[in-house]
Parts: structure tokens; C-alpha cells; sequence
């Protein structure tokens, strides 16, 4: 279906999914920003929003702007994953979110602290031991790997992926491209594995997975959507933290002043913690579908026109923060998009937060600079990253 847009809206012919502006996007960002607080995407017929007040109303305000028409930015996977937490609105999106977040919340998470700091504990004390080691693959992968994918619970046949799984899962995310296009296998591998491993007799007993059978049995969550709910666990709890640690590492060794002041204040790394999320946001968008007629600043949005809200760009606003593109660990920035917004906001974003405290204050010990000395970004559709951070520390 083509979709037309009113004549008041700001054109642009940019391509965020073009592969020179996937690594280097702030310039494009920042255009589309200066041209309007939305701006209609003539190559996908979709909307931008790039400000952080516009970002910020799309992903609050469901009524208008919903998510249950999915959020990707092609048809066939808003198809696949529609009624899971991520695609749905309201009543049943509360009922899914509640099942998917109780082990998620701080007091639940009390009980992983003691597991998460040993292992940030043995895994800094070995790589910097041997003085090289890659930020990715051996730093970024321990947590998510030794701890998350465990408390998951998936049966050990066909763990191994996970990391693939997460990865190719938000790549569908994408406009249908040849990344998207390319992954589209991968995700049928996952959710057919979801379906058909991540079930009663397989998981591991007082699991999260095995928790939202139990939702299931007591009649809080329908039991056809348990599959696509697994995909909560199976997708966001690994590879968005581990971009984020990655980034981390980057920003610290690429700007040693800001390291030095959390070494000298280990008090300072949740809000350094804030300010990497907020300048390499490891998610940079998600999208929504307008079902009714919108006003924006006395721009006409037509009910049935989807927007994608780049959390990105939005984080780099100077319109919401002074200097933005400044990395500055003394900026707490508590509002940053980096988690989303609204109903939406992630559900995993207290164990992310626990988990990079956790690598970050045993590395202040540790470590007095990073070098960087090869490095490779993900070219990715939806994740900002890296695939390849090998530093030397002393």
C-alpha cells in the first residue's frame, strides 16, 4: 500500500539504513532534526522522528501511536511477533509486560547481585591479567552469557545460537533490506526453536521461561503467545547489553579524562552508565503506527502512517542536552532514550544497568587506560556496536 503524506510535512530523500550512515549517522541525524520535528522518509514512506520531544511523545503516547501493528519496519516480521510484549497495546500488553519483567525487577534482582559481581569479579581479574583481550567477544559476551542465559533456563541443545539469534532477530527490525531479508532464516530458526524447545519437560525448573508457563497455567497470559514471549528473553537480554558494555569500553578508552574521573569516583559509573546509553544508544530505533489523525507542531500525520522513533538521534539533541555530542560522565543524564520510553520502556533495563556497574567498578580497579588497537563496527540495522574491540589495559 503506498501511503501519502500532507503537503505541510518536511521531505527528505536521506537513508538511515544506507551502510555509510549505519556507522556515521549523527550528521544525517542532525538534518533531519533541523528540518522539522518530523520529517516524512520519501524512500520508505514512513515518518522520522529525530527530536528528543518527538521521539519522546511517539513512545508514550500508545493511544495515538501503537504498537500493536508491530514495530519493525517491514510487514512480515510485524507479522511474526504480533501479540508478543513488544507488539501489543494496553490491557494485553500490561498482562504480558507483568509475566516478562517480575524476575526483572530490583527486588527480584537482589538475588543475581552476589552471581553478577563474582563473575565481573573473575572475568576482569583474568583479561587483565593478560593485558589484551577483545571488549566484545571475551569482555561484553561473560554476563550475558554466564548469568542471564542460565536464569533464562533454554535447554543447553541450540543455546549455543542465542548470540546469532539476538543479533539476526533485531536486524529483521530493519526496512526489508538485504540484512533483513538475510536474517529472515535465522528468526524462523528461533522462534521454531521457542516453540518447540522452550517448553514444560525441557526448560530449567524455577526458570524465567518455565515463569511464563506458569503465567500461562494460571490464565494471566494466553497460552498461544508463551513462544513469541520467550523471544523477550531470548533476544533483548543479551545483545543490547553487550553493545552497551562494548561502546563503553570505546568512549572510556577514546576519552582517558572521563576514565581517570571514575576511577577517582567509582561513585560516578551509574551515571557514567547513563551517559554511554545515552551517546551510543545500543538500540538506535523502533517504530510505531499512527491510528488515528495526528497534529505535530501543525504538521497533518494521516491515521495508518507509521513513524520510527530514533532513540539515537533523539540522545543527541541540543534542543534536550547542552553539548550533546560531549561525553561527559558528571552528566547523569537520568532521561536518555537509550531504554526507550513509556509502556514500551524495556523490561531488562535494571539487569543491564546492574550488570555493566557491576564489569565497570571491577575495571576502575583494575585498569588505568585502555588503547584500542583494532576495532570493527556492527553494520547493523537496529543495534550500535561492535563486533570486533581488541584493547590493550595497563
Amino acid at each position: 500500500m503506498t501511503i501519502t503524506t500532507s503537503a505541510d510535512v518536511p521531505v527528505s530523500d536521506y537513508d538511515p539504513y544506507d551502510d555509510a550512515n549505519l556507522l556515521d549517522p549523527w550528521e544525517g541525524y542532525r538534518q533531519l532534526r533541523d528540518a522539522g520535528p518530523i520529517v516524512w522518509l520519501r524512500k520508505y514512506e514512513m515518518y522520522a522522528a529525530t527530536r528528543y520531544s518527538t521521539v519522546r511523545r511517539v513512545l508514550e503516547d500508545w493511544q495515538t501511536w501503537s504498537s500493536a501493528y508491530g514495530v519493525m519496519m517491514n510487514d512480515e516480521m510485524n507479522q511474526v511477533l504480533r501479540g508478543n510484549t513488544l507488539c501489543s497495546d494496553g490491557a494485553d500488553h500490561d498482562a504480558l509486560r507483568r509475566a516478562v519483567i517480575r524476575p526483572l525487577r530490583p527486588t527480584s534482582l537482589k538475588a543475581l547481585s552476589d552471581d553478577i559481581t563474582r563473575e565481573a569479579v573473575l572475568i576482569t581479574e583474568r583479561l587483565v591479567a593478560r593485558g589484551r583481550f577483545d571488549a566484545v567477544t571475551e569482555l561484553a559476551h561473560h554476563l550475558p552469557l554466564a548469568v542471564v542465559s542460565n536464569m533464562v533456563g533454554l535447554p543447553e541443545e541450540g543455546r549455543e545460537h542465542m548470540l546469532v539469534w539476538a543479533s539476526e532477530m533485531f536486524n529483521c527490525f530493519g526496512p526489508r533490506n538485504e540484512r533483513t531479508v538475510s536474517a529472515f532464516p535465522v528468526l524462523e530458526e528461533m522462534v521454531n526453536y521457542a516453540a518447540t524447545q522452550a517448553v514444560r519437560g525441557k526448560l530449567k525448573p524455577g526458570s524465567w521461561a518455565e515463569a511464563l508457563h506458569d503465567a500461562a497455567d494460571r490464565g494471566e497470559v494466553p497460552r498461544e503467545a508463551v513462544p513469541v514471549m520467550m523471544i523477550d528473553y531470548m533476544g533483548p537480554s543479551l545483545d543490547t547489553t553487550i553493545f552497551a558494555i562494548a561502546n563503553a569500553v570505546d568512549l572510556f578508552a577514546r576519552h582517558p579524562d572521563q576514565w581517570d574521573l571514575v576511577r577517582a569516583d567509582p561513585s560516578l559509573i551509574p551515571g557514567a552508565v547513563n551517559e554511554v546509553l545515552r551517546l551510543e544508544s545500543p538500540i538506535q530505533d523502533f517504530s510505531r503506527y499512527s491510528v488515528q489523525d495526528y497534529d505535530l507542531e501543525g504538521i497533518t500525520i494521516p491515521a495508518g502512517s507509521r513513524a520510527i522513533a530514533f532513540y539515537g538521534a533523539g540522545n543527541r539533541d541540543e534542543r534536550e542536552f547542552v553539548e550533546p555530542d560531549t561525553f561527559d560522565v558528571r552528566r547523569n543524564p537520568r532521561n536518555h532514550l537509550g531504554f526507550g520510553a513509556g509502556p514500551h520502556q524495556c523490561v531488562g533495563m535494571n539487569l543491564a544497568r546492574m550488570e555493566m556497574n557491576a564489569l565497570f567498578t571491577e575495571l576502575a580497579r583494575r585498569v588505568e587506560r585502555f588503547e584500542i588497537q583494532d576495532s570493527r563496527r556492527s553494520l547493523h540495522n537496529i543495534l550500535r556496536g561492535f563486533d570486533r574491540l581488541e584493547v590493550t589495559v595497563s
